[in-house]
């Protein structure tokens, strides 16, 4: 598949077939993912894989963040557990973690560098026919998920990528053109 079309295709998939992702396979789309451009080259990141028991710890601490945030006392075991089930059905998942610079500028840098990485990554995967979805949970910076998974102190979770075969591809959702987002000087 030629680039162009890989970018135009890739989608963000939510829901995935119950089949293992091969962790060889994406250790091998990890480390053709980190030639991503990197201004001062410090490569800040790592990666966190939970697969199959594995995924319990991020399950686990997910179930209890979101007891804790509900509100209503009688809900907070069913909350608990729609989220850890929701976890335990990707077959796959890649904490990104990144180390934060103390000078701001670089840490922004390492932020596009490390979101870079995660975009190879996803059209590698998307090439091997493995879809994946970059989240973003307020829970990513709680305690007990930091712990469940080993985040240490100066690094920040930049997102859980949950990884796996489709079940379900999305719809292409529309972009606006560059050319019309674009100011010549």
């Amino acid at each position: 598949m030629e680039l162009k079309q890989l970018i135009r295709e890739r989608r963000s998939v939510h829901v995935f077939e119950d089949r293992e992702v091969d962790p060889a396979l994406v250790v091998e789309l990890l480390d053709t993912a980190v030639w991503a451009p990197n201004h001062r080259m410090t490569q800040p990141w790592r990666f966190i894989i939970a697969a199959g028991d594995g995924r319990k710890k991020i399950a686990d601490a997910c179930r209890n963040v979101n007891e804790r945030w509900e509100r209503d006392p009688a809900k907070k075991q069913e909350t608990g557990m729609k989220y850890y089930g929701k976890i335990m059905k990707n077959p796959m998942i890649v904490t990104v973690v990144m180390k934060e610079n103390p000078y701001l500028q670089v840490r922004e840098e390492d932020y596009a560098a490390t979101a870079a990485v995660i975009h190879n990554f996803s059209l590698l995967a998307w090439e091997q026919g493995i879809g994946m979805v970059w989240e973003t949970y307020e829970w990513l910076n709680e305690a007990v998920f930091r712990e469940a998974v080993g985040i240490q102190p100066g690094e920040k979770a930049v997102g859980n990528l949950h990884i796996g075969y489709p079940k379900a591809v999305p719809a292409a959702e529309p972009r606006i053109p560059a050319s019309e987002r674009i100011t010549w000087l």
